[in-house]
């Protein structure tokens, strides 16, 4: 089993900057991808950002040149650094882990949430 634990959020005003952190903890023998995604209230949950186990990264259009990712293999962790920060990025965000479990028959890979951790942008 692995866990993932995110810390962050809070409240800020419109233009502020947060910095999100996530960190996996349990069995892990490694990690594929790593992102955030956030779900505002009525919302369907949206990809934010992720990043390869390799750094190759991926932002919405929505946050790109406002929002970087980045990880560190070696303890598991991803980050989610939000700058410029607009009231329409007001949601609860939740960092996930994509690992393989390796079996006879080949890798499987499981999705892995955190709890999820709310940002509120005020105008």
């Amino acid at each position: 089993q692995v866990q993932l634990v995110e810390s962050g959020g809070g409240l800020v005003q419109a233009g502020g900057s947060l910095r999100l952190s996530c960190a996996a903890s349990g069995i892990i023998f490694r990690i594929n991808g790593m992102g955030w995604y956030r779900q505002a209230p009525g919302e369907q949950r949206e990809l934010v950002a992720s990043i390869s186990r390799f750094g190759i990264t991926n932002l919405a259009d929505s946050v790109e040149g406002r929002f970087t990712i980045s990880r560190d293999n070696a303890k598991n962790t991803v980050s989610l650094q939000m700058n410029s920060l607009k009231p329409e990025d007001t949601a609860v965000y939740y960092c996930n882990a994509k690992v393989p479990e390796y079996r006879v028959s080949g890798p499987v890979e499981y999705d892995y949430w955190g709890q999820g951790t709310q940002v509120t942008v005020s105008s």
